[in-house]
C-alpha cells in the first residue's frame, strides 16, 4: 500500500463510529440525542453505563492502534504518525455519519499511542486514572494526561516523528476540549459517577 492509502485507511478505521453503533444496537438510544451529544466513550459512560462505555473506549483505541500498526508495518514512523492523525480526525469528523460530530479522540490518540511509543501510553494513562479517580472529572483527566504524553515520550527516548504526534495530540485534547475547559471554569462541569444512580422510584 502506498503512504497515501495507510493515511486514507488511517482515517476510515477512525471513522468507525463504535460510540454511535453500539448504544444504537444495544440499547437503542442515539447517542447524539443525550448527554453531551458527541460518540465519544465518556458520553456513553455518563449516559448508558460503565459496560458500555468501556466497550466503546477498548474500540476506539483499537482502531487508533490498527491504523498506526498498519502503517508503520508498511511504511515507516512517519507514515504511521500520519495515519494516527487521520483516525483522530475520523474519530472527530466520522465519514459514516457524514461527517457529523463524532468524539474527541481520546481514546483513539491513546491507541495510536500504544501503536508508536507504548511505555509513554501507558504512563499517561497512568496519569490519566489517577487524576480521575482523585477529580471525578474525564476532561480533567484528559488534560493532564496529555499535558504528559510527549514528556513521557521525550523520557522513553521516542523517535522524532513520535514525539512530533504526542505534541500534535496534546495540542488536539485542549483544543476539542475547549467546551469542557469553559465549564470547568465556571463550575457547571459534570462529574462522572463510578455507579450509576439508582432511578427514583424503581
Amino acid at each position: 500500500m502506498t503512504p497515501a492509502a495507510l493515511i486514507l485507511a488511517g482515517y476510515l478505521l477512525g471513522s468507525l463510529p463504535f460510540g454511535y453503533w453500539l448504544p444504537r444496537w444495544i440499547a437503542g438510544v442515539d447517542i447524539r440525542t443525550v448527554g453531551s451529544g458527541n460518540t465519544g466513550a465518556t458520553n456513553v459512560w455518563r449516559t448508558q453505563g460503565f459496560k458500555l462505555g468501556l466497550a466503546v473506549a477498548v474500540l476506539d483505541i483499537a482502531k487508533g492502534a490498527a491504523a498506526a500498526l498498519l502503517a508503520r508495518w508498511l511504511a515507516d514512523d512517519l507514515v504511521a504518525v500520519v495515519a494516527g492523525l487521520a483516525a483522530m480526525a475520523g474519530h472527530y469528523r466520522p465519514l459514516f455519519l457524514w461527517f457529523s460530530r463524532g468524539g474527541k479522540a481520546v481514546a483513539t490518540i491513546g491507541g495510536v499511542g500504544l501503536a508508536l511509543a507504548p511505555l509513554a501510553t501507558l504512563a499517561a494513562g497512568g496519569v490519566w486514572i489517577a487524576v480521575f479517580l482523585v477529580t471525578r472529572y474525564a476532561s480533567v483527566a484528559s488534560l493532564v494526561a496529555a499535558v504528559t504524553l510527549p514528556l513521557f515520550a521525550l523520557l522513553f527516548d521516542a523517535s522524532v516523528p513520535v514525539l512530533v504526534f504526542t505534541l500534535a495530540a496534546a495540542v488536539a485534547v485542549f483544543v476539542l476540549h475547549r467546551g469542557n475547559i469553559r465549564r470547568l471554569r465556571s463550575g457547571t462541569e459534570h462529574k462522572i459517577a463510578l455507579r450509576r444512580r439508582a432511578v427514583a422510584g424503581a
